[in-house]
């Protein structure tokens, strides 16, 4: 085989293998369907807050309700976190609810809302949280994953990777 032809070959093989790289990474951060029942065991479900406070998610049925599955150790979780502050704070008076599901230890969750205080509540789903971001749709439980409910308690909206501004005010749209 000639030196040119070797190359175009190598060539080929390079692009065939890019693009089957490319077409697993697209499906496994594709977002899945829900599971049968996941909504009806979230809204059933409880966590306890940082402080050891009962968190029930059926308490916050009724109204439109953006979850946040986030961690400590998560950087985009963490630069994402003031902007949901905001958000929180600007469209409460409106019906909006936001709670973070913390994919983390108490201690270390406790510590960094000394350094950033969270307006909105706080869940400890703690690793099992990943389990329950895929049963929402998450295929790999990767964070930051959000999910947005509407009124009726049924999934609106879904997001892996840090939320932006343009997400949010979208969002505010449904609700």
């Amino acid at each position: 085989m000639s030196l040119k032809r070797r190359t175009l070959w190598m060539a080929g093989v390079a692009v065939a293998a890019g693009g089957a790289g490319a077409l697993v990474a697209t499906h496994r951060f594709q977002l899945q369907p829900v599971m049968s029942e996941a909504e009806t065991a979230f809204w059933a479900g409880s966590f306890d807050g940082p402080n050891g406070e009962s968190l029930r998610m059926a308490d916050f049925r009724g109204k439109p309700l953006l979850v946040n599955f986030w961690a400590t150790w998560c950087p985009p979780c963490v630069e994402e976190l003031p902007l949901l502050n905001q958000f929180h704070a600007a469209h409460a008076a409106r019906g909006w609810q936001v709670v973070g599901l913390a994919v983390d230890q108490p201690s270390a969750v406790r510590g960094f809302m000394q350094k950033l205080p969270l307006r909105f509540p706080v869940g400890m789903a703690g690793f099992a949280g990943t389990e329950l971001s895929k049963s929402l749709g998450n295929p790999t439980g990767a964070l930051p994953y959000t999910v947005v409910f509407g009124t009726d308690g049924a999934i609106l909206h879904r997001k892996i990777g840090k939320v932006s501004e343009t997400d949010l005010a979208q969002w505010a749209e449904l609700g």
